[in-house]
């Protein structure tokens, strides 16, 4: 069986692959802080309340991270207590798609993932919004190749900055408003982050459409389920399509 792991700035997902069935997932607070020795025993944990095996059924580790610190002790978790090298998904990697980025090795491993999965999934061209500690969209031709995207910030940093700016405003759900015109601070903060992000995704995937031509557009990552409903261009909603185009590089790389 198969751990796939992407790693983000805020959470890492833990996605137990048998053959090509996701067979479980686990989320966990990315924290640089915390150890190989730390890791193993989390998805120790993680396998036995499921009644997998730790020490018999992991056979493969893929590894998706944006988080140096965390990368390292995932690589030092895997060498040690399972007893070979993971796939890390970095520069030199095999992937199958041409990545026409003018540095390929400025693009986060978790968009090339994302972007291999979506592939695999929809053919292209095809764009990919993933809504996390960042907010990217990328773009994948009808070739199959990664052209390039576009970074802004995710919901939660957003908010985080207003609430850390100005005094009087406190945090609230993220949850539809009763009314689009908020009748009150609260309702008028959840329009303004869910129907403001929704809108600003379909401005940037209007402009992405009018270079690439009719194209399918997918979403994940933790904001997508909620802020789809509100996007005219979002068409299809992957929420584990990194941890999928994880397993697909793994298996390139066998």
């Amino acid at each position: 069986m198969l751990l796939a792991i992407d790693a983000g700035n805020t959470q890492t997902v833990i996605g137990l692959y048998d053959d090509k069935d996701l067979a479980d997932h686990w989320r966990i607070a990315s924290l640089a802080e915390r150890t190989s020795d730390e890791l193993a025993l989390m998805i120790q944990q993680f396998l036995g309340f499921h009644g997998f095996s730790f020490e018999s059924q992991i056979s493969g580790v893929a590894i998706a991270s944006g988080v140096p610190p965390v990368t390292a002790a995932l690589r030092e978790m895997t060498e040690r207590y399972f007893g070979f090298e993971p796939l890390v998904l970095e520069p030199g990697t095999r992937t199958g798609m041409p990545i026409l980025y003018d540095n390929p090795k400025e693009v986060g491993p978790d968009r090339i993932a994302n972007a291999v999965g979506a592939y695999d999934l929809y053919g292209g061209p095809s764009i990919v919004v993933d809504f996390g500690t960042a907010n990217t969209v990328d773009a994948i031709s009808e070739k199959g190749e990664y052209l390039g995207g576009a970074i802004f910030p995710g919901i939660e940093i957003a908010m985080d900055a207003l609430f850390a700016r100005a005094a009087l405003l406190r945090r609230v759900e993220l949850v539809p408003p009763k009314n689009v015109i908020g009748k009150s601070t609260m309702e008028s903060l959840q329009s303004g982050a869910i129907y403001g992000f929704s809108g600003q995704v379909d401005a940037v995937v209007d402009r992405f459409k009018s270079e690439l031509g009719e194209c399918t557009v997918v979403t994940t990552g933790g904001q997508a389920e909620l802020i789809m409903q509100f996007s005219r261009t979002i068409q299809h909603h992957e929420p584990w399509l990194t941890l999928h185009g994880l397993r697909i590089v793994f298996e390139r790389n066998q």
